[in-house]
């Protein structure tokens, strides 16, 4: 498994997002995929506070034992944990960052990321408080998500000369959603920003499980939206282009999960992507990902299929 850098943390290119922990997983689940992630070299596991309303980070906690120092380890805060109001005080950072590191059993943490910008707080006042913890060594790395172009440069424009400052960026982008091309990427290469993905196959959208002449899979999240969300999400439009991605891949021996994730690894600014996995099939399909190291001409040809889409 390739690395690739955050800051001064070396992650690798393929990482293992946790909300499905306490949700979909119960902690055997749990173990048997950290189990998984840790075999086949994944060594980034990205929680927060809020999944699985904090059992997520709870069974990491309990199941890293003493394989934690083997993983790098983030986790998010900013967000309402359930239901208690949350976001980006210095206060309620100094009590969430303690509650983080009492339900992971750590007394660090690798990678501390600003869930969402907090429109009353400044964003100079949280990262000057999340300073204040790499200072203490409870953080080494900071990281924020769902920031725009603007907020970025307001935290650039923030941290001080040798102070602290966001080394790592995680929002929403994939094959279907493009919003971190208009500017978002750009500042980040700029800025020296490691940038991670997150949903890179729309909800389960690229995973292969959904065909124009299959059946929809019992159970899975698409399944559950309501007709019209559903009906949204599995357009024509969306069959369409993933028949034409699934056709691509298969022509090459790869799956369109692979060709997604593949995609995105493509990209230089992208360290590390992040799914979720609720079995070994999944880690192992994950983990193949990284091996696809897509041509000039393949991203190309990707291209026009997805310009079709428009």
């Amino acid at each position: 498994m390739q690395t690739r850098k955050i800051g001064s943390l070396d992650v690798s290119v393929i990482g293992l997002g946790t909300n499905n922990f306490g949700t979909r997983l119960d902690e055997d689940g749990t173990a048997k995929v950290l189990d998984a992630i840790i075999d086949s070299g994944i060594n980034f596991i990205d929680t927060a506070d809020m999944y699985g309303a904090t059992k997520s980070e709870t069974y990491i906690g309990n199941l890293l034992g003493p394989r934690r120092s083997k993983v790098i380890l983030a986790t998010k805060f900013g967000m309402p944990v359930n239901d208690v109001p949350a976001g980006g005080s210095p206060s309620y950072l100094r009590t969430a960052v303690e509650e983080s590191l009492r339900r992971l059993q750590t007394d660090y943490i690798d990678l501390y990321i600003y869930h969402r910008p907090d429109p009353n707080v400044p964003i100079a006042e949280t990262l000057t408080a999340m300073g204040d913890l790499v200072s203490a060594g409870k953080v080494r790395e900071l990281g924020c998500s769902n920031f725009s172009v603007a907020q970025l440069q307001e935290a650039d424009a923030a941290a001080k000369e040798g102070g602290p400052r966001f080394v790592n960026l995680q929002n929403n982008y994939s094959l279907f959603v493009r919003d971190p091309e208009n500017g978002v990427l750009a500042e980040c290469e700029r800025q020296g920003i490691g940038f991670v993905p997150y949903s890179p196959l729309v909800g389960g959208l690229l995973s292969g499980k959904y065909r124009r002449a299959a059946p929809l899979p019992e159970g899975t999240r698409i399944a559950k939206m309501a007709d019209e969300r559903r009906e949204s999400t599995l357009s024509e439009k969306n069959l369409d282009t993933i028949e034409s991605l699934v056709a691509f891949a298969e022509e090459r021996g790869r799956s369109i999960l692979e060709l997604a994730m593949s995609w995105l690894l493509a990209k230089p600014v992208v360290s590390s992507v992040i799914a979720g996995a609720s079995n070994l099939q999944q880690v192992q399909e994950n983990v193949s990902s990284a091996l696809w190291q897509m041509t000039p001409s393949e991203l190309d040809e990707i291209d026009l299929i997805l310009a079709n889409r428009q």
